[in-house]
């Protein structure tokens, strides 16, 4: 985030536009569109460990469910403007944009099917498919990650890592994200019936 703004605000702010195969060009020529996905992607990655954790939510209920409506907003801005931004300026072409829409839709729609089940009253469900989202989520950090180990080994270009790092990235969160409810089923320390698993 601190490296994303010390390159994008010289830039809004003299009116600069990088050239179009840049990567930065993306982020000056569509500022508006750009940060209406990172800040409030970035607050919902920083509240949603908070209303994961067991403890926090059952010592402060009243705190877990304001937050929650705080970090459900935040997360379906970003997802809506994630899918956007990917899918109509994607820096890795075709395949970096499949994977921005498609995972942005699943992030979006994890969102939605959570809220739909805390307020039918099953936490249970609620909790699954908000780590669902979650994990989705966390994957944006690791793509770079993919992508410098591609570089770095000489695999693949910088561009053309782009792609290929989202489709990993999101693909191997998205399975973690089921690995986890299978082994830790589990809701407020009592077991959750296997068939309730969506």
């Amino acid at each position: 985030m601190a490296i994303r703004l010390a390159t994008d605000v010289p830039n809004i702010v003299s009116g600069s536009i990088p050239p179009a195969d840049s990567f930065e060009h993306r982020y000056a020529r569509y500022p508006w569109l750009a940060y209406a996905h990172i800040l409030p992607g970035v607050v919902y990655l920083v509240l949603a460990p908070i209303q994961l954790w067991r403890g926090f939510r059952d010592r402060h209920l009243r705190w877990h469910r304001r937050i929650g409506r705080v970090t459900l907003v935040a997360g379906l801005t970003a997802g809506v403007f994630a899918i956007g931004f990917g899918a109509f300026l994607s820096f890795g072409g075709l395949l970096e944009a499949s994977a921005s829409t498609l995972f942005g839709a699943w992030f979006v729609m994890s969102l939605l099917v959570a809220y739909r089940f805390i307020r039918r009253g099953n936490p249970g469900a609620h909790r699954r498919w908000m780590i669902r989202a979650f994990a989705v989520g966390l994957a944006v950090g690791t793509i770079r990650l993919w992508i410098g180990l591609f570089e770095s080994l000489g695999l693949l270009s910088f561009r053309d890592a782009f792609g290929v790092a989202f489709w990993i990235s999101f693909v191997l969160h998205a399975g973690a994200a089921e690995a986890w409810i299978r082994v830790r089923p589990e809701v407020n320390g009592a077991l959750s019936p296997a068939s309730t698993v969506r």
